[in-house]
């Protein structure tokens, strides 16, 4: 049974704002929601620590985790519809592993954590084209020879990731490498994180404008094309979208798996398998989770846990009751 769509919506940004503001008051130092509100909203700058810790280290945080949760989680439910097929993800078409041997060079090259950024998008990018380039040479179905191209060029990376491991200096550069890999918003830093933000909100502002299309592509091609819509037009513009925000939040956070698989799925089971409710559905999911996801890392232990890790052990036997539920089937 599905959810009223706008009570869904209001029940859900209230969680997302709930959770917003807990999470800049959590953490090593304590602040309380009392402070967080007066030193955001009113400009109370009396406890000099904690107007520090909000504006230098909670806040850029915060703001990278929902990002980067609403990105994957949107990115993940579009191209789970364009590709007609549940286990697809964000990095289906090879943007993680470009991403992770751009990073795994930058850090090899010892590049600083602008380097380290721009070297995982670009490569991430790459990657995606030339998966995109590989499904043209190919005749067939488009869609499912875009997938089998992105398997192909994800794992040619995969292997460089594995090349950049092999001769990376094991004291200092393979923990570097690792740790990115594993994912995490430690290194977040107000500078970077502006130019990204702004980049994924106009990459998801146009796939908030073709949602509705994304139905079609869902139903077939064959029924795409006699609706008169341009097929190659509108799967190159999703791919486009979607991997220019995947790659921009790839850069910041490392490697985050599961949320762009399982996010959507949670989104259907509240508003049903239209695109048009499903996506901003799924936008704000995925930014709660990440934020919770994020909370979790820096305060369960003395040190910090990398994101990946905690999604994989909270998305794996969730996914697994999902396919018990639905007893393999989609809807």
């Amino acid at each position: 049974m599905h959810w009223n769509y706008k009570t869904t919506l209001i029940v859900l940004l209230c969680v997302l704002i709930a959770i917003f503001f807990a999470s800049i008051s959590v953490g090593r130092y304590v602040i309380s929601i009392d402070s967080v509100l007066k030193i955001l909203f009113f400009g109370d700058r009396s406890d000099s620590t904690a107007t520090l810790v909000i504006f230098n280290v909670r806040l850029p945080r915060v703001i990278a985790a929902l990002t980067v949760g609403a990105s994957l989680a949107v990115t993940g439910a579009a191209f789970q519809g364009l590709f007609k097929n549940p286990l697809v993800s964000s990095y289906q078409l090879g943007v993680s592993s470009g991403a992770g041997f751009g990073a795994a060079l930058a850090i090899t090259l010892a590049g600083s954590t602008l380097m380290i950024q721009g070297y995982a998008f670009f490569f991430g990018i790459i990657a995606v084209l030339a998966s995109f380039a590989m499904s043209r040479i190919y005749k067939g179905s488009s869609t499912l020879t875009l997938i089998l191209s992105g398997i192909i060029v994800g794992s040619f990376f995969s292997a460089l990731v594995s090349l950049m491991q092999y001769i990376a200096d094991p004291r200092d550069t393979l923990p570097s490498i690792v740790f990115w890999l594993m994912g995490s918003l430690a290194s977040i830093r107000v500078s970077s994180l502006l130019p990204t933000v702004i980049v994924i909100v106009a990459g998801i502002t146009v796939l908030m404008l073709v949602r509705w299309r994304i139905n079609i592509l869902a139903m077939g091609e064959d029924e795409a094309r006699s609706l008169g819509i341009n097929l190659r037009v509108l799967v190159s513009l999703v791919v486009a979208c979607c991997t220019i925000v995947t790659a921009s939040a790839v850069c910041i956070s490392g490697v985050i798996g599961w949320v762009g698989l399982v996010i959507p799925h949670i989104g259907r089971m509240l508003v049903g398998p239209d695109y048009k409710k499903l996506l901003p559905v799924s936008l704000l999911i995925g930014a709660s989770y990440l934020l919770v996801i994020d909370d979790i890392a820096r305060t369960l232990i003395s040190g910090e846990l990398p994101l990946g890790i905690l999604t994989a052990l909270v998305g794996t036997p969730f996914f697994g009751y999902l396919l018990w539920k639905a007893k393999a089937g989609w809807s």
